[in-house]
């Protein structure tokens, strides 16, 4: 009832202000800044929706068996594995950790289920064809995307090898699903919260990049762009506030086009790695002790990855 008094409210609000209001903010700025939202939106929620539709499939129909059986038993060998299986295995950043809980629980040693978590939501398919389309002509992008990913979630996973230590890792009770939940109902609902929440990260990322584009001075852009590792740490951290899906964050990446493409790269890697709301669900499913140490190690081992990538290929 309220929801619905307030909806009203606001749609009464619009119609007798709106036209003002539009005409105030028809000025070159707010044209410059529309058409960079809309194109960022546009290119992105095609990426966005293939990406949770594979997700949630996989969450809803393939078993956690699956990851068990096919991981080798030796924990150094399984790390590099299980990276790669991001490659062929999609996830968004909301998916991937309760996908990592659900294989610590069945066994799965956790260096391996964290090099999982992040790979899944940062080299899959789909983010990878998105980066594709978001860079046309660039392939070297797409490959140090690749390249930079897959070195963080492997590194990470033997970094947990040999300084990990259990009682960092508070793994939470996941709540027990109850026997008349179908698979259809599960693949229903993961579609829509992974869609209906990724796709506001993609709306505020993307007025946030226009935001950025329009009101930020070129002066103060040139700065911080002329300088190599104050870009590159702009735009890591940029990334970690931003929370943008992965699979529509290298359109917003694209438009920065004042940035070095290793700083853009940077902002690529991080982002499906460590960001706002991953730090808080890792904090829920792992503890917090756990996250505070894990996001932080992400975050330097990431930066350096774009970087030392980014040198190579770019």
């Amino acid at each position: 009832m309220t929801g619905g008094i307030l909806l009203l409210f606001v749609a009464t609000v619009a119609m007798v202000i709106g036209p003002d209001l539009a005409f105030r903010l028809d000025t070159p700025a707010f044209r410059a800044w529309r058409t960079v939202f809309v194109a960022i939106t546009v290119q992105g929620l095609p990426f966005l929706l293939f990406g949770t539709l594979i997700s949630a499939a996989i969450s809803a129909f393939v078993p956690a068996s699956v990851f068990d059986k096919a991981l080798p038993r030796n924990p150094v060998l399984a790390v590099p594995m299980a990276g790669a299986a991001g490659v062929v295995l999609p996830g968004c950043e909301c998916a991937s950790v309760p996908v990592a809980g659900s294989l610590m629980r069945r066994g799965v040693t956790p260096a391996a289920a964290l090099a999982f978590l992040l790979s899944a939501p940062a080299i899959n398919p789909v983010v990878l064809v998105a980066t594709a389309v978001a860079f046309p002509g660039s392939p070297e992008m797409v490959l140090a995307r690749l390249v930079a990913s897959l070195a963080v979630s492997v590194s990470m996973g033997w970094l947990w090898l040999g300084l990990g230590r259990p009682e960092w890792l508070q793994l939470r009770k996941a709540r027990e699903s109850t026997p008349e939940t179908g698979k259809w109902e599960q693949f229903r609902d993961g579609l829509q919260h992974d869609f209906m929440h990724a796709g506001g990260f993609l709306v505020v990322g993307a007025m946030a990049a226009a935001t950025f584009n329009v009101v930020v001075p070129q002066s103060v852009l040139e700065a911080v762009s002329g300088s190599p590792w104050l870009s590159v740490l702009a735009l890591a951290g940029l990334a970690v506030v931003l929370a943008v899906c992965s699979e529509a964050d290298a359109f917003v990446a694209a438009s920065l086009t004042g940035f070095s493409p290793t700083a853009r790269l940077a902002f690529m890697v991080v982002g499906p790695m460590v960001d706002v709301k991953l730090i808080a669900l890792q904090a829920g499913t792992f503890g917090r002790a756990f996250a505070v140490r894990f996001s932080s190690a992400t975050f330097a081992v990431a930066v350096l990855s774009s970087v030392l990538v980014g040198w190579w290929l770019l």
